[in-house]
């Protein structure tokens, strides 16, 4: 992607109605190869896709979790702080573009920049971190795009398909983003 201007993004509360599309993102193969997620198929239910969902609205998962919409309010994905660390005033991002038609648009970037703002501004976070599989290429692009730097390499640190994954871990400061 060029210099072009990112879409516009608006991250939302979650609603219980957005489990419906979780669902059905959480059954593409594609969207969830990098995701953290149990071996078996579906990951979830629809039932513990809806409880899930529930406990970031009660904020008792320790995940602050909002919606990604475009401006013409179509849900497509979901942006999260969690590892909320408020003595050290750090936390880790997660993020998914679940409708793979928005991929590769620069929603992502524009989600991320909204979450980042939230983060450091809100939440007084210094710093956010983020862990990506080694093999996500694209994510990591992204990533520095952003402005996220590398910080090293997380060793056989997620389990994929009986296959042991590096991940890389990057973040990004306060003053890096803002400046």
């Amino acid at each position: 992607m060029t210099k072009k201007t990112l879409p516009k993004v608006i991250l939302r509360e979650l609603k219980i109605e957005d489990a419906e599309d979780r669902y059905k993102w959480c059954l593409d193969k594609e969207v969830t190869k990098h995701l953290n997620m149990p071996d078996k198929y579906p990951p979830f239910s629809l039932e513990e896709t809806k409880q899930w969902i529930r406990m970031c609205i009660e904020r008792s998962n320790g995940y602050i979790q909002k919606a990604i919409m475009t401006e013409q309010e179509n849900h497509i994905g979901w942006i999260d702080l969690k590892n909320i660390d408020k003595l050290n005033q750090h936390a880790e991002l997660g993020i998914t573009i679940g409708d793979q038609t928005y991929w590769g648009k620069g929603y992502g970037l524009s989600a991320m920049k909204e979450m980042l703002h939230f983060g450091f501004n809100e939440l007084k976070l210094n710093k956010i971190w983020l862990r990506v599989e080694v093999d996500n290429e694209k994510a990591i692009k992204s990533y520095k795009r952003i402005g996220f730097i590398e910080e090293g390499i997380l060793r056989q640190d997620r389990l994929r398909n009986t296959e042991f994954i590096d991940r890389l871990r990057m973040s990004i400061l306060k003053h890096e983003f803002l400046s």
